[in-house]
């Protein structure tokens, strides 16, 4: 992955008062095991994703809290994401304890499931923050990291319903 550069330990505290929040709700015709199922597979995001290019599990299954993966972005930016919270079938949220890129100082994500009438609510939040010199960067950012993780967030979708097709053959 080449060098790394470590971030802050993020928190629930964090996600709801991080400067840099995108909070994304998504309604999903799907069961909730059907949506975990996608989230916590194999291929998570980079199978409904063009930004995330890469996803390896680094520890072995069952997941759950303390369980790592190692995300690529764009095929250029590495995460190595922590989870600190695996609630099955319901909530996953980590942190991200290094990036291949200086200047992030926080950065965390939760992903919560909420079954309805047709289906599946999720709320997928990012939270980031960066030291005094990418500030600047996020703030001018915004408009476009706000549409690049709507697209993450809504791209579960297209996965969860593909799944359900292949299933009911």
């Amino acid at each position: 992955m080449g060098r790394t550069f470590p971030l802050t330990e993020c928190d629930d505290a964090f996600l709801a008062n991080a400067s840099r929040r995108y909070v994304h709700i998504v309604s999903i015709p799907a069961a909730p095991e059907q949506v975990w199922a996608a989230l916590s597979a194999d291929d998570a995001l980079v199978s409904w994703s063009r930004v995330v290019t890469g996803m390896r599990w680094c520890s072995p299954r069952p997941h759950g809290v303390g369980s790592t993966r190692i995300v690529t972005l764009a095929g250029a930016v590495a995460l190595t994401e922590r989870f600190y919270r695996w609630d099955e079938g319901k909530r996953m949220t980590f942190t991200v304890d290094a990036a291949s890129i200086p200047g992030l100082r926080r950065f965390a994500e939760d992903i919560a499931l909420e079954p309805t009438g047709a289906g599946t609510r999720l709320t997928w939040t990012f939270a980031l923050e960066g030291d005094a010199a990418l500030r600047p960067l996020l703030w001018a950012g915004g408009p476009l990291n706000k549409q690049v993780t709507a697209s993450i967030a809504r791209g579960i979708t297209r996965r969860v319903l593909d799944l359900a097709r292949k299933e009911s053959r």
